[in-house]
């Protein structure tokens, strides 16, 4: 026997209201979830509390890899960046979304620009850096170190004198017999003639970025969760005995260090416990961007005048309006 349940419209229209509301309040949650902390009344020069944080794009990522990489085609008007599970790099242009840019990639993790504008990449895949000329054909930069292969490059930056900075966190499982047994920071000269280790001691080396001046490397170690600081040499390699703990950003909520980047101040931005954090040049907390993720993986500074700080996460891209300028991408060349 069949049982019939009369459902009148006031219960309807009640029901309707009560999920409506539910709805609303998670949305009013997740948007409260969104917020820019501040630590440190310098803070008010870079961004104003209130700003708000934008979701651009999701969806991408997975068990092989983040999205990553984030870099400004300035020329173009337009963000591309790496999906490195889905092999591969996407093209975000403001007003028009996202669109694949290029595939397969090789994995491609980290991405930036040469002094010429060339794109550089640390493939996953082929465990190597590359250039992509600008008629579409590549250059391996490296692919090795003392006849043994990298374990898998991560991320690069390009100094003013067209110098190659990257780091080589880990690779494979099950390693084999030609590979090298360490992680590294490395550089390649400008002739792309000679590949330098600059350290070694990291755990997980990951993402690194020069002060205004040059003066400064930082790279941080996501195992350990800090970022590092060097004095430069005049030669391109690092002074070894200023070697220091910049700032840690170790906590109780999920996050390491990973990509990194610094504005024309010298404010370092860089993901951390609960989000991604705001460093004055000493080290100094001075805000956090909470945007709701639980790892910021990488970004980038772009937009009108470079003060746009896009950023990315396991699965999405997102932004943030600021009211400095990061360093452009390419650097201007070394007079």
């Amino acid at each position: 026997m069949e049982i019939y349940h009369a459902i009148s419209r006031r219960h309807m229209l009640a029901v309707s209201a009560a999920a409506g509301g539910v709805a609303i309040s998670g949305i009013a949650r997740a948007q409260a979830a969104k917020r820019i902390e501040q630590f440190d009344p310098a803070l008010d020069s870079i961004i104003a509390t209130s700003e708000p944080i934008k979701e651009l794009a999701s969806g991408f990522g997975g068990d092989l890899g983040p999205a990553e990489g984030p870099v400004w085609i300035k020329e173009g008007g337009y963000l591309l960046f790496s999906d490195i599970h889905n092999n591969r790099r996407m093209k975000y242009t403001p007003g028009q979304g996202v669109s694949v840019f290029l595939e397969p990639t090789n994995r491609a993790n980290g991405l930036t620009r040469d002094l010429q504008g060339r794109v550089l990449a640390c493939e996953h895949d082929t465990r190597r850096v590359t250039r992509r000329e600008l008629d579409g054909s590549v250059t391996v930069i490296a692919s090795s170190f003392q006849g043994q292969r990298f374990l898998r490059p991560n991320d690069v930056v390009v100094k003013s004198d067209g110098a190659i900075y990257f780091t080589d966190p880990g690779g494979p499982a099950v390693p084999e017999q030609w590979d090298l047994t360490h992680t590294g920071v490395y550089r390649v000269s400008p002739d792309l003639g000679t590949l330098t280790l600059l350290v070694s001691d990291f755990i997980v080396p990951n993402g690194l970025a020069f002060s205004p001046d040059e003066s400064i490397l930082y790279v941080n170690d996501s195992r350990r969760g800090h970022i590092r600081a060097f004095d430069m040499l005049p030669n391109g390699t690092l002074a070894r005995q200023t070697d220091r703990v910049f700032a840690d950003l170790r906590g109780a909520e999920p996050g390491v260090p990973d990509g990194m980047k610094v504005d024309v101040a010298g404010n370092v931005y860089c993901g951390g416990s609960g989000g991604l954090y705001i460093l004055d040049p000493k080290g100094k907390k001075l805000g956090r961007i909470v945007h709701g993720q639980p790892a910021t993986t990488n970004l980038g500074f772009g937009g009108d005048g470079w003060k746009t700080l896009f950023f990315t996460s396991r699965v999405h891209l997102g932004s943030v309006n600021l009211k400095i300028a990061g360093i452009p991408v390419p650097v201007a060349k070394k007079a």
